[in-house]
């Protein structure tokens, strides 16, 4: 293959697609990599007014990805493509989902099928991407489409599904990651025999920490650690107020919720739909460690099937309540829990619901997971 226009550049110039709220942006900045996000795009006009409180009111745009062309990418010169797309086409949690004919995987087959091959063949094209999609896309035509597609302009794969929770983040929240980038280039740890399979663990490079990249399917002993950790000091009465479990909610659905402990190691994945779902959209809190959980719940229930109205207040002293945003984010590392980030502090713009905060934290990638895979990404092949 010709030598690529980017090849001996010290510097890595990437594009961030389906922006959100920056997770990709911060992974590559927390990665070590030297490189930075020059041009980012999402179509939500709320995502890019927090991507641009954070990183810069010049990164983003609020742009169709399925109108842009090769001709305004190749402007762009960009080493490193960073795509987390639409996942509700491939989403267990959606009855509907259409894969592939789905109208929301149309801008991402757009880059897949039209653009990156027009970049290619003016030796244009980036030498190294990374996608983030939920789990189920393994096994979607889109996936099948995706790895032959890179597999015929030229590029190496290695994909996997991993948790934040082999990483001892204690929330569970697998999805599916594909690394390439342009042969010669090659993943150090997969060989002939591996290639093509989708690896539930980080190959660790000789000269990386093992720390920095090992995941917990290579180090079974690994612990998550306690949410407490991630949970806010004294709530201030807003917070309290907004984290509250209305009771409407409680009487109907709260025998469903998956309910944790600020003592535990893991909670369910978080969906855009916290706190609007009850099921398989994320745990909620019980505050109070000292009380049986079962058994308060079991008198509840008792207390309803006899027609008490006021059965609900059975449930008060557990302390049940919602995460809030800022723990949300500390679960996913857009903010650090165990140490301050001088280098960024990220906030909200002003005007932002609560619903919104929900739905973008949702939405968006864990930060940690991710800065593992980058370093992975550019770590030296053993070829």
């Amino acid at each position: 293959m010709a030598t690529h226009k980017n090849e001996t550049r010290s510097v890595i110039r990437a594009i961030e697609f389906y922006s959100g709220i920056g997770g990709l942006h911060l992974a590559l900045r927390r990665s070590g990599i030297p490189g930075a996000a020059v041009a980012a795009y999402d179509w939500d006009q709320v995502a890019c007014q927090v991507y641009a409180t954070n990183y810069g009111p010049n990164l983003v745009h609020k742009t169709d990805i399925s109108t842009l062309t090769a001709a305004q990418l190749a402007r762009i010169d960009a080493d490193l493509w960073l795509l987390s797309p639409s996942c509700q086409p491939y989403t267990v949690l959606n009855p509907s989902a259409k894969g592939a004919a789905d109208p929301r995987a149309q801008s991402f087959l757009h880059l897949i099928n039209n653009v990156l091959p027009e970049l290619a063949t003016q030796r244009a094209h980036p030498r190294y991407l990374l996608v983030e999609n939920v789990a189920g896309f393994q096994d979607s035509s889109t996936r099948q489409h995706l790895v032959s597609t890179l597999e015929r302009l030229g590029y190496v794969t290695a994909e996997f599904t991993l948790s934040p929770l082999q990483f001892d983040i204690p929330n569970s929240r697998l999805r599916y990651y594909l690394l390439a980038k342009v042969s010669p280039l090659k993943f150090f740890g997969i060989d002939a025999a591996s290639s093509g399979q989708i690896l539930d663990y980080i190959p660790v490079h000789p000269s990386t920490s093992s720390e920095s990249l090992v995941s917990k399917a290579s180090t079974p002993n690994a612990q998550p650690r306690i949410l407490r950790h991630y949970l806010d000091g004294d709530l201030d009465t807003e917070a309290l107020t907004s984290s509250k479990i209305p009771d409407r909610v409680l009487r109907k659905w709260g025998r469903l919720f998956d309910i944790v402990l600020p003592s535990g190691t893991r909670s369910c994945c978080f969906t855009r739909g916290y706190t609007q779902l009850v099921e398989r959209a994320g745990s909620i809190l019980q505050t109070n460690e000292n009380i049986d959980t079962t058994k308060v719940f079991d008198e509840f229930l008792e207390a309803q099937s006899t027609g008490d109205e006021e059965a609900v207040r059975i449930l008060d002293p557990l302390g049940l309540r919602y995460f809030t945003p800022t723990e949300l984010l500390r679960l996913f590392h857009f903010m650090e829990p165990f140490e301050p980030t001088p280098d960024f502090d990220f906030v909200w713009p002003p005007g932002v619901s609560l619903k919104s905060k929900y739905r973008l934290i949702g939405n968006s990638v864990n930060v940690e997971v991710v800065r593992r895979l980058i370093g992975y990404l550019f770590a030296e092949g053993d070829g």
